[in-house]
């Protein structure tokens, strides 16, 4: 099958390509201007180098494909940006495929678009309306923590420092899910497009965990003594005010404010299926994808065996 991978160079999209091409597909990788593959040049890919959000011709030099998969996601979250790129982006993309041959859509999402309150999740929601409505059969992941997003007090807590939770750290949760289980994920039901379209919450193996279950692994893994300190997540509402005043004449303020929005989010919300009858989240309804946890993933680390990932413009810490 020929593939058209967007995002390609991103954490999740460099797993989905070396799946995509594990897998034998032939793939179409869109790379923005100045970016290169992280993987070896293969005979099975093909790099076009395009702007989806600044080049109006941008399709005609994009071959006939058989699927579609966007890994695109805002690196910052700003209102524009994920404007940009969560919905102009993949409209792009959508009507590329509605004009074309392709067989099946799969968007990567993620599964905080059940509680939307920011401007990146809204944006989601828009094209997760569009794809529903589209002709094209689609496939809707809604995707729970990465491990890059547990990796941001790794050299704290190396260095001794105590692990930093909000609140108690034990009233939210998450079922992380490795970049290799996610992409393996998103490949499989490529294949398979649905009669309708499909939205699927995914996570990754075992229990739920909290951040004390996470900072007791991480601090074990390192071979240092579980202490933690604890901020209230209120903090962030307390700097969005302090800085307000400057956001009426300064759109990095505003663009600022949205992060603090969106560090609040992180810190008090699960990462797990929302039911909306019980009003609580469920881990037990939250489906368990792959073999990959988080605990092995804390040992490469420490062992060196594998690389702290680039972390992205949503780091809390």
């Amino acid at each position: 099958m020929r593939v058209l991978l967007a995002g390609a160079t991103g954490y999740i999209g460099q797993a989905v390509l070396r799946e995509l091409v594990a897998q034998g597909h032939e793939v179409v990788a869109l790379v923005r201007p100045g970016r290169q593959l992280t993987m070896d040049a293969q005979d099975s890919v093909t790099r076009i180098e395009v702007s989806l959000t600044d080049d109006a011709d941008w399709h005609q030099q994009v071959p006939p494909v058989d699927g579609v998969i966007s890994c695109l996601a805002s690196r910052s979250g700003a209102p524009r940006d994920a404007r940009q790129v969560e919905f102009e982006a993949n409209r792009k993309l959508l009507e590329y495929a509605e004009r074309g041959t392709v067989r099946h859509f799969v968007l990567l999402s993620a599964i905080c678009v059940q509680m939307p309150r920011l401007a990146f999740q809204r944006e989601k929601l828009k094209f997760e309306a569009l794809l529903a409505e589209s002709s094209v059969p689609a496939t809707i992941i809604r995707a729970t923590a990465f491990f890059r997003s547990l990796v941001g007090q790794v050299e704290r807590v190396r260095a001794g420092k105590p692990f930093l939770l909000f609140s108690s750290g034990n009233t939210t949760a998450c079922k992380p899910i490795s970049d290799r289980d996610l992409a393996r994920f998103m490949v499989s039901k490529l294949a398979s497009p649905p009669l309708s379209t499909a939205v699927l919450p995914i996570g990754g193996p075992g229990p739920a965990l909290t951040p004390q279950d996470q900072g007791r692994l991480l601090c074990e893994t390192l071979g240092q003594p579980f202490r933690t300190t604890s901020l209230p997540p209120e903090m962030f509402d307390w700097i969005r005010w302090l800085i307000s005043p400057l956001a009426l004449v300064s759109q990095s303020m505003r663009d600022r404010m949205e992060f603090l929005r969106i560090a609040k989010f992180y810190a008090t919300e699960s990462m797990l299926c929302w039911d909306a009858t019980a009003e609580r989240y469920d881990a037990e309804a939250t489906p368990e994808f792959g073999d990959d946890t988080l605990q092995a993933f804390y040992t490469g680390l420490a062992s060196g065996e594998i690389a702290l990932p680039e972390r992205g413009e949503h780091s809390l810490f």
